[in-house]
């Protein structure tokens, strides 16, 4: 199901069931989340292999729970806590989207540090049409990405949105051909920065005192950075 390489600074994550279109399963899940939280690099690229990034949850997978809200809920928190798993890495984690995104696809790659979806991409929470809705973190994190009035007129009525909307609406940050080519434009940037500004950037505890974290974190680089910014100078 997950399939890792590391080039460099770069561990590309692959979702490689390609003829279930990357639908998760529960070992899925999890062997994604380990994936995640093994990376020592600095960068991980997560992409799905075939025609689709993910189209969610295993349908055969949900139908297995057979009805059982205890096991419903352990597979919701299942996939909440994969999602909280790549937002907290401390890796940036860029999501490379070509195909479809759909529910709890779509869900995790929310959760990306930067979403960055190909011409060909589309994205969708489908599951309202027959009963059920992304329960991944999704109705905590598609709010934010698009605003309550965009997120909620999507979820409600089903529809898939390509990317041109994806990118209009803050699904995606950007549409590449080669959506890896952000991954290494990360990459290339010094790897001690990134895991900071990811945090800072993340922070959601008041302002103030976001603002003395972000005080502190910037006289740590200065004071690691000094020859580098020197040689900028020159």
């Amino acid at each position: 199901m997950i399939d890792v390489d590391t080039n460099g600074s770069i561990r590309t994550v692959t979702l490689d069931r390609p003829d279930a279109r990357n639908a998760f399963t529960v070992d899925g899940l999890e062997a994604l989340e380990a994936a995640i939280d093994d990376a020592d690099e600095p960068v991980i690229y997560l992409r799905g292999r075939g025609p689709a990034f993910s189209a969610g949850a295993d349908l055969n997978a949900v139908a297995a729970l057979e009805g059982d809200r205890d096991r419903a809920a352990d597979f919701a928190r299942l996939g909440q806590r994969v999602a909280r798993t790549i937002e907290d890495a401390p890796a940036i984690v860029v999501a490379g989207i070509d195909g479809a995104a759909r529910g709890g696809g779509l869900e995790l790659a929310l959760a990306c540090d930067v979403r960055v979806g190909t011409p060909d991409s589309t994205y969708g929470e489908p599951g309202v049409s027959f009963g059920l809705f992304g329960a991944w973190g999704g109705t905590v994190r598609l709010p934010r990405v698009m605003g309550e009035g965009n997120a909620l007129e999507f979820a409600l009525s089903g529809r898939s949105i390509d990317a041109e909307e994806a990118l209009q609406t803050g699904v995606i940050s950007r549409i590449e051909d080669d959506p890896r080519s952000v991954a290494e434009e990360i990459a290339a940037n010094a790897v001690d920065t990134l895991p900071v500004l990811k945090r800072r950037l993340r922070d959601d505890s008041e302002r103030a005192t976001q603002e003395r974290r972000e005080a502190a974190a910037f006289a740590d680089l200065v004071a690691a950075h000094a020859d580098d910014i020197d040689a900028v100078l020159e």
